[in-house]
């Protein structure tokens, strides 16, 4: 198959790519570097031309409301327009479990995601993921002086790699809500991001903080846990804290 990564260059997009290399697809990536602008649509139809489907991995942090939707919503509006003229067959898009139950606006966006690809032309696959194992790195990496402030929230964290895999094992045929993927164990982000700055040697003093209303109590509740079956992955936190320990020492 030939299939289309929008979101190619990033987090999870990279693995996407290297996974529908190893598995003998042709992967098309949609980027501005080759000419391809999501937000605008500006060549996403000559892009698309010969592609049999699109996984959709394209993301931005918005955190307010209206950023957010306008970003999802512009994103998978365009998709949707160039893929149904390209003659694209089917659109895997990327999503988050418990976003219905939490209500920020990046969430509030990627809802909207949600609605436009399940009412639209195209046939579809929606994917549900918990968070990343790599979630508490941009809180250590953004932070400004010595002090982190961290989200209280239970998650069952999931490795990129394992959802890279699982959106390209959809990609042949269209499922609707397809079983959500999660890591195999619960964890609280403050102690995620604990073993994390021991891990890469960081001597930040974390700061816990329970966000405030509904979204606090249903992050720390288990809203973002999956809420009946769902797909278990295999590679554990600890495994990612070893891979970030051995570059730390490779860079020394």
């Amino acid at each position: 198959m030939r299939v289309a990564v929008a979101g190619g260059t990033g987090a999870v997009g990279r693995h996407v790519v290297r996974e529908l290399e190893r598995t003998g697809q042709d992967a098309v990536v949609l980027s501005r570097s080759s000419g391809v602008d999501l937000t605008t649509g500006d060549g996403l139809v000559e892009r698309l031309k010969g592609c049999d489907a699109i996984i959709d991995v394209s993301n931005r942090m918005a955190l307010r409301e209206k950023a957010a939707v306008e970003f999802f919503g512009t994103v998978t509006r365009n998709l949707l327009d160039a893929g149904e003229r390209a003659g694209v067959r089917h659109l895997v898009a990327l999503s988050i479990v418990g976003l219905d139950k939490v209500d920020t606006g990046y969430y509030k966006g990627k809802r909207r995601q949600e609605e436009l690809v399940g009412g639209g032309s195209l046939p579809w696959t929606i994917l549900r993921a918990t968070q990343f194992h790599e979630f508490a790195e941009p809180l250590l990496d953004q932070a400004r002086g010595p002090f982190v402030v961290v989200p209280r929230m239970l998650s069952r964290p999931v490795a990129t790699v394992d959802v890279a895999a699982r959106l390209v094992e959809l990609v042949g045929r269209p499922g609707g809500f397809v079983l959500p993927i999660a890591g195999p164990r619960e964890w609280r982000m403050e102690e995620m991001a604990k073993r994390l700055a021991k891990a890469r040697g960081d001597r930040k003093v974390l700061i816990p903080v329970t966000l405030p209303g509904r979204v606090g109590k249903a992050m720390t509740g288990g809203a973002l846990l999956p809420q009946g079956p769902f797909t278990e992955a295999t590679r554990t936190f600890e495994e990612h804290l070893a891979d970030v320990e051995a570059r730390v020492s490779s860079r020394r």
